[in-house]
């Protein structure tokens, strides 16, 4: 396996809005990845792996090196790094959803310049928090404004999303997306990623979901199960609909409003009860397991 280390251009739009209005002229911000990739020449079919609100884990490296073994490349980016970040587990707003889903896009852009990549099988995983950059990514209202040269990503795997935020239109196009939530987590809601799923299908979608009984949150990480007590969460808000420029309605008018931010749905959310902190990660036994069984599934399926 070969691994190299690679600088590219995203940004960082204050919401939807100013992405879907500005993106293309956005002042862009330097990130960087690894990209990891099979030992065999030919264009290669290529995963972006994008971490959750904890950065960078070893579970994260470890689904990359599984991928390559399978003769996937696989992109694990840094959102972090660049954006002098360490953490985002007690405050999603440190930079917005928005910037999250457009560092996939300008993953997939960098990835499909290069030689080695078949731009044409470029997929996104993403987890946590970036499960729910992938899902906005996929979805062509945002993506075709925010990023047109960006190809389109041939499928994406969400694992354990928020989708607390979503498109009045969630189409998808062709991307193929596959969602995965054990049934006990207590960062995001089963429920909540069901209706998205179910929202991109009735739009022609081609979408799935999986619930895995009895797993937390990052049911993947193949570590024991554990409190994190500075988690910030609120699972049981309300679903913040996106117009289709990109302005957030909000949940108690229903009025689109360009000027509203991550911060603001946040702060909502706290008012009216919804918020709590500590939140629990971890596998138990076999359940890493079975997350790889059916990522590589996926992965294999869609991309060979």
């Amino acid at each position: 396996m070969q691994t190299i280390d690679i600088e590219f251009e995203t940004a960082n739009p204050r919401n939807f809005c100013d992405a879907m209005r500005d993106g293309p002229i956005l002042p862009r911000t330097p990130i960087h990845g690894e990209l990891s990739r099979p030992d065999r020449s030919g264009l290669l079919p290529c995963v972006i792996v994008v971490p959750g609100s904890l950065g960078i884990a070893p579970s994260h490296r470890a689904h990359a090196a599984t991928l390559v073994d399978a003769g996937i490349a696989a992109f694990v980016i840094d959102p972090f790094g660049a954006r002098s970040v360490t953490s985002t587990v007690a405050d999603q707003t440190q930079y917005s959803f928005a910037a999250s889903a457009l560092d996939v896009l300008a993953a997939a852009n960098a990835l499909a310049s290069r030689a080695d990549i078949d731009a044409e099988r470029i997929g996104a995983q993403g987890h946590s928090r970036g499960g729910s950059a992938v899902l906005t990514a996929a979805a062509r209202r945002f993506a075709d404004a925010a990023w047109p040269s960006a190809p389109h990503l041939r499928a994406v795997y969400a694992a354990y999303p928020w989708s607390g935020q979503q498109f009045l239109d969630p189409s998808v196009g062709d991307t193929v997306v596959r969602a995965v939530i054990g049934d006990r987590d207590e960062w995001c809601s089963p429920q909540q990623v069901q209706g998205h799923i179910h929202a991109m299908r009735l739009t022609g979608g081609n979408a799935s979901v999986r619930i895995f009984g009895g797993a937390q949150h990052s049911f993947d990480r193949d570590t024991p199960i554990e409190m994190i007590a500075d988690a910030s969460v609120s699972p049981g808000a309300p679903t913040a609909y996106i117009a289709d420029d990109g302005a957030f309605l909000h949940p108690l008018t229903g009025d689109a409003d360009p000027a509203l931010v991550d911060r603001d749905l946040m702060v909502y959310a706290l008012k009216a009860g919804y918020g709590r902190k500590g939140a629990r990660i971890g596998s138990r036994a076999g359940d890493a397991q079975a997350f790889r069984e059916d990522m590589l599934a996926f992965w294999r399926s869609q991309l060979f």
